[in-house]
């Protein structure tokens, strides 16, 4: 362990979560409301700054990007898909294998967390789709139109949004980490639902770990390189998506550590994490194809035939990568998809959301840290196409010790 450990990110994480534990055991209800009102500042707070991120930091890598920025664009969107079906299709395969043999219980219910006694609205300016949105399309027109005057505005507020990370979101996201794990541990789920479904978490976090092996392994033979350099910087990105169950807020402290790997490339970093924080939610489709056939199982006494499962799994990457990177959001997104497919009724889709927010830290952790994966095999065709640019954003990594 390194002398530093105790000053890093990491570190200050790991107490939030620690400290929010114990804190949830011991308070009573009225310092839980003030707690509740702080976790909500905190979490309005970070997805405030969300959008700016998006836009700040995707807009000025296209532009970075060049002619180039469209196909790299294509190629990201198929190779996320492809992430998604395939892993859909691993989870399904599982639940076949496995599920028949295990025992599944429905669980304690929580208590319920006090209100929020501010109820204080930071909405921000626009929402995460709509954010990556403009970014692509305003970094695609800019270059298509050679807009010095946009290009260089971009890098500009490149360069606010990076101070705004430094400066607000790294400082106060243990803070909020430690309301969340207070909350959790308060209402119960920690220590009433969690054991009753162990099982299912264990056999999902598995499927996770394997997928993400299975991403570095291909994206390391693609690149010819070792995957342990893009893999090692994810620690601290780990455990923050675990904290905050959400892949937009995990995003700044993604962007400013996977950046720090030598075999990737800082304009494909760039692009790469604000796209496929929203695009590839590959832990979500492994967890939520598992959970649906352990739901349809408690529910209605029997797994999805395999062909209904195959649709389920194809249509699952593509709702997946419209669902908003906030907690829960592929849980709602998917819901159409459970009725009309799965013929799931609204008790079916209810406890799917109840059972996905035990798994969600794990899912979020899982989608964030093997987008350095997919990173990896756009760093490499790049480079194998001769599009390696000129370094237009200077070094501005903030310092984290991970």
């Amino acid at each position: 362990m390194r002398k530093d450990f105790f000053k890093s990110l990491l570190f200050r994480l790991i107490l939030g979560i620690l400290a929010g534990i114990l804190l949830g055991i011991v308070l009573n209800e009225p310092a839980m409301k003030i707690l509740v009102s702080v976790k909500n500042i905190l979490a309005q707070l970070v997805l405030f700054c969300v959008p700016l991120i998006i836009i700040g930091f995707t807009t000025s890598a296209i532009t970075t990007l060049g002619s180039k920025a469209s196909k790299i664009l294509g190629i990201a969107i198929i190779i996320s898909y492809v992430s998604l079906l395939l892993s859909s299709l691993l989870s399904a395969a599982a639940g076949y294998e496995i599920l028949p043999h295990i025992v599944i219980s429905s669980g304690i219910p929580a208590r319920e967390l006090p209100e929020d006694i501010l109820a204080l609205d930071i909405p921000p300016v626009l929402s995460v789709i709509s954010a990556l949105v403009l970014s692509i399309m305003m970094g695609l027109a800019a270059t298509w139109t050679k807009s010095s005057t946009v290009i260089m505005l971009f890098e500009e507020l490149q360069n606010i949004v990076i101070s705004i990370v430094r400066k607000i979101i790294i400082p106060i996201l243990p803070f909020y980490i430690c309301s969340i794990f207070t909350c959790l541990s308060y209402n119960g789920t920690l220590t009433r639902q969690l054991p009753a479904f162990i099982p299912l978490i264990l056999i999902s976090t598995a499927a996770h770990t394997i997928w993400m092996v299975v991403l570095y392994a291909a994206a390391g033979i693609h690149a010819r390189t070792n995957p342990a350099e893009v893999f090692r910087h994810h620690p601290t990105v780990y455990i923050t998506a675990m904290g905050t169950m959400s892949s937009a807020a995990t995003m700044p402290i993604a962007l400013e550590c996977i950046r720090r790997s030598k075999v990737l490339r800082r304009d494909m970093v760039d692009f790469g994490i604000p796209l496929f924080a929203n695009v590839h939610l590959c832990g979500s489709t492994i967890s939520e194809i598992f959970l649906c056939m352990a739901i349809s199982i408690m529910l209605y006494g029997m797994l999805p035939a395999p062909g209904t499962m195959m649709l389920f799994c194809i249509l699952m990457g593509i709702f997946a990568m419209s669902a908003p990177g906030i907690p829960g959001g592929t849980a709602m997104a998917i819901m159409g998809i459970m009725t009309t497919v799965l013929g799931f009724d609204s008790t079916g889709i209810a406890l799917n959301i109840a059972l996905y927010a035990l798994v969600d830290s794990f899912a979020t952790a899982c989608n964030i840290s093997s987008d350095g994966a997919l990173i990896l095999i756009l760093s490499s065709y790049a480079d194998r196409h001769r599009s390696k640019l000129e370094e237009t954003i200077k070094d501005q990594t903030v310092p984290i010790n991970d």
